[in-house]
């Protein structure tokens, strides 16, 4: 690309003004494989010195131990660049190839958080090519890795407790068990119930990251180029809220060279949609299949890449286009068919995939004013852990660790009913008119709730109260 094409005059001046010789014949720069498109600036500090070796004005002893990338300004300085930590993740499998030969990974210094966040990695962290090219000489010492720096991605606030929600125990319920299963979930009621404040607290309820889903999100975020004003491994799971405008390739990932969408961005985390009717039909058709398969496949005509994205989805809507349908204080002023071309643009296979469907009924007064306080978020996120630590437990040689993420074959395995819960799930799906997929979804809900109250089988409650977040007219018309 045109980064790529405008190195060699960012090369030329870096040499020298790093007090080397630019050689004053034609110089080829061999970029392979040739069928891969090259985009970036990374390129420029392994041309100069490739430029600079094979001048003979560097040695070129430890050119074979080095993996090196990296932005060089005119005056020789480097600059930060993405995608260090996928390198540096890829570095063992690298030395294998070598012959297990010990490989070094020199990158600007403004990336050194990302490049010895992965234990074990070698990183001779640099700041300009003249830097570069002493490390080269003699040896420079490499890095150590340090404790990773805590930085944040999304836009969650400390302050935020699921304590300042008066009233609304269905929602708060729903949201614990959304959080405890990793379940999508859906709340609807007139404007001003409480929807949005619910839906931006939910992250406070959530575990924090492992070290291993902490480096898969900094990978995604270094990748998109998101890492510029942080450094460090991202300790808190993503939080994204993108406007109903958005486009399907922001939203899924594309471009003319694809790059990560929101989707992949709230990998491991939160996709809160807000008003989820108002976006165009066809960008939330495009979540159907990272709503299933948690990952995206983007092809282009430049190439192709796969992303990520296991997230949880937090959507909002009004009930009707004026928002008022079924509230006790005002009347609702639409039309029945206004209704049903409204609810229409949410499609029944979407619904299909959102696990908990909650009304979020207007608050009267009285209860907006309630003395008696409502449980922390911190409270909340201590069942939260305690019920993932026994799914990840029971599902450990399945390769999930929560029960939203369960396939059909850990369903039938570990979602045992008791005799009076098999008959209510029978005479349940013919009443809810239930389909395979909503099936399995009420059964991973029940698992979820038995989970958080402490019991080993499915019991005739749990089953109820998960058949409460899924409503017939949903599952008639999923």
């Amino acid at each position: 690309d045109t980064s790529v094409q405008e190195s060699r005059e960012r090369v030329r001046a870096a040499v020298r003004h790093a007090g080397f010789d630019f050689p004053s014949r034609r110089i080829t720069v061999n970029l392979s494989p040739a069928d891969l498109r090259k985009e970036g600036p990374s390129f420029d500090l392994p041309i100069a010195l490739g430029v600079l070796v094979a001048s003979g004005q560097v040695s070129a002893t430890r050119l074979p131990r080095m993996i090196a990338a990296g932005e060089l300004a005119l005056d020789g300085s480097t600059r930060r660049i993405r995608g260090v930590l996928s390198m540096a993740c890829d570095l063992p499998a690298l030395e294998r190839e070598a012959g297990g030969v010990g490989l070094t990974l020199l990158v600007p210094r403004e990336n050194g958080a990302e490049a010895t966040v992965v234990p074990g990695t070698r990183a001779a962290l640099v700041g300009s090519l003249a830097e570069a090219a002493r490390v080269l000489e003699s040896g420079g010492a490499a890095a150590a890795p340090g404790a990773p720096a805590r930085c944040r991605a999304g836009r969650r606030s400390s302050s935020l407790d699921l304590a300042d929600v008066a009233g609304q125990r269905t929602a708060r319920r729903a949201l614990e068990i959304a959080a405890a299963g990793e379940h999508h979930l859906l709340l609807s009621g007139p404007p001003g119930s409480g929807k949005t404040m619910l839906a931006e607290r939910f992250p406070t309820v959530l575990p924090p990251l492992s070290e291993a889903e902490a480096i898969e999100v900094t990978k995604i975020y270094s990748v998109a180029g998101l890492l510029r004003d942080e450094s460090g491994l991202i300790q808190e799971r993503p939080f994204r809220a993108p406007h109903h405008t958005i486009s399907d390739a922001a939203l899924v990932g594309g471009g003319k060279v694809p790059k990560p969408g929101e989707v992949s961005l709230s990998h491991r985390g939160v996709l809160f949609m807000d008003e989820v009717t108002e976006f165009r039909r066809g960008s939330l058709e495009v979540l159907r299949q990272p709503l299933a398969d948690r990952r995206v496949q983007v092809s282009r005509v430049h190439g192709s890449a796969s992303y990520p994205a296991d997230f949880t989805l937090v959507a909002t809507m009004n009930p009707c286009p004026c928002g008022y349908l079924g509230d006790g204080e005002r009347a609702c002023v639409c039309t029945p068919p206004g209704v049903l071309r409204y609810r229409s643009r949410l499609s029944g296979p979407m619904l299909d995939r959102i696990d908990l469907h909650v009304e979020v009924p207007r608050l009267v007064l009285s209860a907006l004013r309630g003395d008696s306080p409502a449980e922390s978020s911190f409270a909340v996120r201590a069942r939260v852990q305690e019920a993932r630590r026994v799914q990840a437990g029971r599902l450990s040689s399945t390769g999930r660790t929560t029960n939203g993420r369960m396939d059909g074959g850990a369903v039938r395995r570990h979602c045992a009913l008791s005799d009076a819960a098999e008959r209510m799930l029978e005479s349940s799906a013919t009443a809810f008119g239930l389909s395979a997929r909503s099936f399995h979804s009420v059964l991973k809900v029940a698992r979820t709730i038995a989970d958080l109250a402490g019991d080993a089988r499915i019991a005739e409650r749990h089953l109820a109260e998960a058949l409460t977040y899924r409503s017939p007219e949903t599952a008639v018309a999923a």
